[in-house]
């Protein structure tokens, strides 16, 4: 049995349950230490990441490139975890949805995403909590994935 096989309908219960586990594990693992990275990365260099949010938020290649990145992997989470149980690992499937939401957006509707992005990143204020919330979903993702096992 491969542990990122999506067809589980003739395994056991048990066997059905560690394989939805270990691909929550893998994706908190992979998502917890690079929200962490970039949180850490605006809030060590604040004026950087604001120019590069600044420029980011003109619809060009790179708001294209961003958009066609964000939908290729949220729906990559989305087809590999797309869980709605009321414990930790929806948060995984809610960041997967987010992804390809925003994706489709920057894709399809730049101007309206550029709009949106602006609204949430205003100002210096604003980086700084966005900064912190990122922090927190990664320490927690990362706390998850590599500390508590369940």
């Amino acid at each position: 049995m491969s542990r990122l096989d999506t067809r589980y309908d003739n395994y056991s219960p048990a066997a059905q349950r560690r394989c939805v586990m270990d691909r929550s594990l893998f994706l908190a693992r992979l998502m917890g230490p690079t929200f962490v990275a970039i949180a850490l990365g605006m809030l060590i260099n604040l004026g950087m990441y604001e120019s590069i949010i600044a420029e980011a938020l003109h619809t060009g290649i790179v708001f294209y490139l961003s958009g066609l990145l964000s939908l290729l992997a949220g729906l990559a989470i989305v087809n590999l975890h797309n869980r709605w149980q009321v414990d930790w690992r929806v948060i995984i499937t809610v960041m997967g949805w987010l992804m390809t939401v925003g994706g489709i957006m920057r894709i399809v509707l730049p101007q309206f995403a550029v709009a949106v992005g602006s609204t949430i990143y205003g100002g210096r204020a604003s980086t700084i909590v966005a900064a912190m919330i990122v922090g927190a979903l990664g320490a927690f993702l990362s706390f998850k994935g590599y500390v508590q096992r369940a």
